[in-house]
């Protein structure tokens, strides 16, 4: 079986803090919370844009009392939008980086410019990294910051395509997923394990939802399956490796060309499945969760039918 779907991202109200250390480290401070590797894609983006090593950045999250306000997190926005603002926080301390390594020269700040994580003097064989301006920074005007706000508009939607090969027992409808590969565009993926990991979680999310996960009602109208012991969720031994394809076009109303990926795939899997059922049983099912009972009926009532037609 095969789908497509997509999901309108969103990016919303973001804000981001940047400290300059006196050793040259970076403290980066975000308000979205890091539900998928976004932490570590913070601090790819930030020492990317400052020309700095990885190691040298540290990502926090912060609450209201500590930074501006921030929109909720969703699965699809964080890297989006705290990169977006990162990126022009890092450009707000590049410029004051700048003005520090002018007043140590003694000259105009127009002379100055930011190259591989130097400021650079032009026509001039000087340069000052980072750790070299932070070191001074008491004698040129104090602590240096970078700081962002932003509506961080053009998110777009991301699309993803789905293909999976499922066993269907006719005797007791049970299904089992034999392969299943996860095709999805990034826009730019920061951090490509990350970016792996969110679209099998989206899947396996997805897959819960196409094949077991069900509230189950009462006549009272209360919800009889409580707990996971009794809300079927996929575990490892119900999935096969999620094999994945990361396509990478360019979002552009990012800096980076960065696409939201966290919920993408969670859409897919439900058609997918259910043309992978169909494809196995000949029988089409049009209600999820396509649980064995279900399954075996409709199994059964395709017989019937045969049998009426015979």
């Amino acid at each position: 079986g095969m789908a497509c779907g997509f999901w309108f991202n969103f990016g919303g109200q973001t804000c981001a803090d940047l400290m300059i250390e006196e050793d040259g480290t970076v403290a980066l401070s975000v308000g979205t919370v890091d539900v998928g590797g976004a932490r570590a894609s913070l601090s790819l983006i930030c020492a990317e844009e400052l020309g700095i090593p990885y190691e040298q950045v540290r990502t926090n999250i912060a609450d209201t009392a500590s930074l501006g306000h921030n929109d909720m997190t969703d699965g699809s926005r964080g890297t989006f939008a705290s990169g977006m603002s990162t990126i022009f926080a890092a450009r707000d301390a590049i410029e004051k980086l700048k003005d520090r390594a002018a007043k140590m020269w003694k000259t105009s700040v127009k002379n100055v410019e930011w190259k591989d994580g130097k400021a650079v003097w032009k026509g001039k064989r000087k340069s000052l990294s980072v750790a070299d301006i932070a070191a001074k920074s008491a004698r040129t005007g104090g602590p240096i910051s970078g700081h962002n706000q932003v509506v961080a508009d053009g998110a777009g939607v991301s699309f993803a395509s789905h293909i999976c090969d499922v066993e269907v027992d006719p005797e007791t409808g049970a299904t089992k997923i034999l392969r299943y590969t996860v095709v999805q565009d990034a826009g730019k993926a920061v951090h490509p394990d990350y970016v792996e990991g969110q679209f099998q979680g989206g899947a396996a999310q997805g897959i819960g939802w196409a094949l077991n996960e069900e509230y189950v009602y009462g006549k009272d109208g209360k919800v009889e399956n409580a707990g996971f012991l009794d809300y079927r969720i996929p575990v490892c031994s119900d999935l096969p490796f999620i094999d994945t394809e990361i396509l990478e076009i360019p979002n552009p109303n990012h800096p980076y060309g960065i696409r939201g990926v966290g919920e993408t795939s969670i859409v897919p899997p439900l058609a997918a499945i259910a043309n992978a059922i169909a494809d196995a049983t000949g029988t089409r099912l049009t209600h999820v969760p396509m649980s064995p009972p279900r399954i075996l009926a409709a199994i059964k009532a395709a017989r019937e039918e045969d049998k009426l037609a015979s």
